[in-house]
């Protein structure tokens, strides 16, 4: 019932910074956890950050803590990534995810419903 569609990724030079949003279908996007994972060439797929469906506790993987910035907006049905200081090993297809159910607010964080990702490549 939930569908997933992210934008935002694309080449940038390493320092630099990128947007992605995340925009979700249905009408219950206030009582979904969002989060954002990524998957880099040869590696198992990865979590980046969640953010419970509250909005007051979030997670961030320890590569991008300080950098990057999960949010949401629930009228628009929108989650962000905001990356900054971008550096080449953050080059990975990201991904959005929901939870509708208890949500593991860590890096065992299991999801219910996946976008289809969006490439971030980071040039050196």
């Amino acid at each position: 019932q939930v569908q997933l569609v992210e934008s935002g990724g694309g080449l940038v030079q390493a320092g630099g910074s990128l947007r992605l949003s995340c925009t979700a279908t249905g009408r219950t996007f206030n009582g979904y956890a969002m989060g954002w994972f990524r998957q880099a060439p040869g590696k198992e797929r990865e979590v980046v950050s969640v953010m419970a469906h509250s909005g007051a506790r979030t997670y961030y993987a320890d590569s991008v803590k300080g950098r990057f910035t999960i949010s949401r907006d629930n009228a628009a049905t929108t989650a962000y990534l905001q990356m900054n200081s971008l550096k080449p090993e953050d080059t990975a297809v990201y991904y959005c995810a929901a939870r509708v159910g208890p949500l593991v607010l860590g890096p065992g964080a299991s999801m219910d419903y996946w976008g289809k990702g969006t490439l971030v490549t980071v040039s050196s």
